[in-house]
């Protein structure tokens, strides 16, 4: 797994736009204004929203993901290397519907809708 393959999957959401807001070489995707995914300028794995604590705190305990320095607990890491592609496919779009949902919904009603 890598920073270009998160990327490429991201890249497919609707409204999903790339930005680097702290400098650095960090890639922070975001709907609506709202990030649902960020690699760290180490490229060292990506971070995603979960649909609440518990799930982040299972997904710990079960050794899929990481805490995600920086980021609330409803946030973990997935590490590039100990992830296979299908968690990060999945993992990547949780955290997309789960931020996509949070939005005004004028603005969700004018993102196309995903496959």
């Amino acid at each position: 797994m890598s920073r270009e393959l998160v990327n490429e999957i991201c890249a497919t959401y609707p409204g999903a736009e790339v930005s680097d807001p702290w400098g650095g070489g960090h890639d922070a995707w975001k709907v609506g204004g709202k990030m649902f995914a960020s690699i760290g300028a180490m490229g060292l794995g990506v971070a995603v929203k979960c649909p609440d604590v518990e799930t982040a705190d299972m997904l710990k305990e079960a050794g899929v993901a990481e805490r995600a320095p920086y980021f609330h607990k409803s946030w973990v890491h997935l590490p590039f290397g100990a992830t296979t592609e299908d968690e990060f496919r999945h993992r990547i779009r949780v955290s997309y519907d789960t931020i996509r949902a949070s939005l005004p919904k004028k603005l969700q009603a004018s993102l196309a809708t995903v496959d």
